[in-house]
């Protein structure tokens, strides 16, 4: 056989297995394939009839065989130059896209509900706080305003990220999101808690730095801009002031990224609260009132901010749903067993995907003459009343 530069399968058998039967294709012959692969993909150049596997002539297969080859198109060369006269169009493109998304958010912010709209005008009204502050903190060479804005910028950039996770989480599932994106909602309240333990941590350190080194030196406070501060977070309590509890039951994802939005604006409010009452003790001559003032604040943030860490946490590690407690699990377990035709459970797993959304898989391990249907009936039926809606159950049969 003659060695060309394409893929190529060659037949061992003889010329008359090649004959094909026009209703079951080729004759089920003893057909062996060798194949070998060589260094280019250049189709030969030699000529070759093609063998059509229909008998209308009209329709031709898309690949064409002959004994010896399997020809390549010139696709890699198609393909480049269809690349290169869509690179022209692709950064055109990119711009028209960011800017359709840009304006389909706002669309969906302004048909959105009441909640959306007020997180909107709250991250527009810190935004020109802060930027007012950056700007005079740069003219007058203060380096506590410019500390402050920065703080104040970073915030900002939690919260649009809430608000970006409520526009998303109103998308429908797709077939890459199989459960839609309501989980943004949990991953923002996630965000927002750890930023929060992190103010937390920092007013710590700012407590404690302030109790070794002398007290006249941070006796100057920053009054206007703390209470410039506390006006526009109060504004924001305000707002969100349905979600002013600490231990909250998160029925929905949306329940919990509000959660977490509020107790943002709180903690700032608590902190600047915090600098106005220290500024006003070290007035009147308490000692170590920035002390006391700034660990105070810390630990009630912290303290407001641990709930919302462990039930966002917890949805995000798939732990067990506190909905559902080990001993109904249990109980569940033992009222299954109890059947003649199951023989034994294993590898039950329950999480939530978000709030008020429980997800589960068993399995279990029926006997030979048992009817899966019942079981499968019964099982589904138990869950249910458990509040576990979506329960994937494998059945085995000994």
């Amino acid at each position: 056989m003659d060695k060309s530069r394409s893929f190529k399968y060659y037949t061992l058998a003889n010329e008359n297995q090649s004959q094909w039967n026009g209703e079951l294709g080729p004759e089920m012959g003893d057909r062996r394939f060798a194949y070998r692969r060589q260094p280019s993909f250049r189709q030969s150049h030699e000529p070759h009839t093609p063998i059509s596997i229909h008998h209308n002539d009209s329709t031709k297969p898309m690949l064409s065989r002959t004994m010896s080859s399997i020809d390549m198109p010139d696709g890699p060369l198609l393909f480049e130059e269809t690349e290169v006269a869509a690179g022209g169009r692709k950064g055109s493109r990119g711009n028209l896209s960011y800017f359709y998304l840009v304006v389909s958010f706002f669309k969906a912010i302004r048909s959105g509900n009441r909640y959306m709209k007020r997180l909107l005008w709250l991250i527009s009204l810190n935004v020109a706080y802060s930027t007012i502050e950056l700007a005079v903190g740069l003219i007058t060479g203060r380096v506590g305003l410019v500390s402050d804005a920065f703080h104040l910028t970073f915030g900002c950039g939690l919260l649009t990220f809430s608000l970006f996770s409520m526009v998303a989480s109103q998308e429908k599932p797709s077939r890459f999101y199989t459960y839609g994106y309501k989980r943004l909602e949990v991953l923002s309240a996630f965000t927002n808690a750890l930023f929060l333990l992190f103010m937390s941590f920092s007013l710590a350190v700012e407590a404690l730095h302030a109790f070794i080194q002398d007290e006249s030196e941070h006796k100057h406070y920053l009054i206007v801009s703390a209470v410039t501060n506390l006006a526009v977070n109060l504004v924001g309590v305000w707002f969100f002031r349905n979600y002013a509890r600490i231990n909250i039951v998160y029925r929905q994802a949306e329940d919990m990224n509000y959660h977490s939005v509020f107790l943002h604006v709180l903690a700032d409010s608590i902190r600047s609260a915090g600098l106005i009452l220290a500024s006003w003790l070290l007035s009147l001559g308490v000692q170590n009132a920035e002390v006391l003032c700034m660990g105070l604040v810390s630990a009630a943030v912290f303290m407001l901010i641990m709930p919302l860490c462990k039930a966002s946490g917890g949805i995000l590690l798939q732990m067990a749903p506190p909905s559902v407690p080990s001993s109904a699990q249990s109980k569940c377990w033992r009222q299954i067993t109890a059947r003649e035709e199951v023989s034994d459970i294993s590898q039950a797993r329950f999480w939530e995907v978000v709030p008020g959304h429980v997800v589960g898989s068993l399995r279990i391990q029926v006997k030979d003459d048992a009817s899966e249907q019942s079981v499968l009936q019964f099982v589904h039926s138990l869950y249910h009343d458990l509040g576990i809606h979506d329960l994937t159950v494998q059945t085995d049969v000994l």
